[in-house]
């Protein structure tokens, strides 16, 4: 992996400027060197200083986000597929002003769960509004990546092999896949397989547990997702820890995601198990792909 990173949700809510810088002390202090944030708004928040900060400490910025429903891409109402489009511009900008270098998470459609089925003509119109937004985003050298997420926070792609056909539909090179094991836990029949079919259009990567606490204390098959992330030569590339409890995250993403308990209630000794834990693992995976290449 190129960088390893972590959620900023795992430090604060992320309401004020202070938590927000305070969120990248504490990211530094325990080794990342990547921080993810959620859309910021430019008018709440001292993107200058924060960029600032970032550098000084450097830590790369990625900035993930999802869209409320009067702003669904994927919506057969062109006045909020405009609006959508208009606010994936803006969030874009954001990043390329705070020094970030790359927008993820669900910018195709609502964060939330549907209760309809998806339209093709709504998955076209976020097919189109994604072109327009990769656009955007070259112009202001960020990358742009759709996270993969699972039935209840959209209905438009749950599967990688959705993620694919999706980007295939924007008609773009430049716009790339974000995966997460917690999603692929629960909509892919195996995960490791859903990382090998993405393959050089998987850019980035969420590692999470089945429920959202300590990594290696659920279900997720690590050892396969490692090795499948180590095939499709994931070297380059970025890996981020993410996860939430409702003693940190805002009141806002806990309906969203349904983070109704503490699932867990000390940040600091999460974020250092979490980066041995990638750390060693992705260690002894390369070590096991070179072992067998000489083999």
């Amino acid at each position: 992996m190129r960088r390893l990173g972590i959620h900023s949700f795992v430090w604060t809510g992320g309401q004020t400027q202070e938590g927000l810088e305070m969120a990248l002390d504490k990211s530094a202090e325990h080794g990342y060197r990547m921080i993810e944030f959620a859309y910021l708004r430019p008018e709440l928040f001292d993107l200058d200083r924060l960029a600032r900060k970032a550098q000084d400490l450097d830590i790369d910025i990625v900035v993930t986000m999802g869209l409320p429903a009067d702003a669904d891409v994927s919506s057969q109402d062109a006045s909020v597929v405009q609006k959508g489009t208009a606010i994936l511009a803006d969030a874009v900008k954001v990043v390329r002003d705070i020094g970030g270098i790359r927008l993820g998470g669900i910018p195709y459609s609502m964060h939330g769960k549907y209760d309809s089925m998806p339209t093709r003509e709504g998955w076209m119109n976020s097919a189109g509004a994604i072109a327009a937004t990769a656009d955007v985003a070259k112009d202001c050298g960020v990358e742009l990546v759709l996270e993969v997420v699972n039935r209840f926070e959209s209905n438009l792609l749950n599967t990688t092999a959705q993620g694919l056909k999706f980007i295939e539909d924007t008609g773009r090179d430049d716009v790339y896949l974000h995966l997460d094991t917690f999603h692929m836990n629960i909509e892919e029949a195996s995960p490791a397989d859903a990382i090998r079919l993405a393959g050089d259009k998987c850019r980035y990567f969420h590692f999470n547990e089945n429920y959202r606490g300590f990594l290696g204390t659920g279900t997720i098959d690590f050892p396969s997702i490692f090795a499948a992330l180590v095939d499709i030569g994931y070297d380059d590339r970025d890996i981020v820890f993410e996860s939430f409890s409702s003693a940190i995250v805002d009141e806002a993403l806990s309906r969203v995601c349904g983070i109704w308990r503490d699932t867990w209630d000390d940040n600091n000794p999460l974020a250092a198990h979490a980066h041995q834990f990638i750390t060693q693992r992705w260690a002894e995976a390369v070590m096991r792909r070179d072992v067998n290449e000489t083999a």
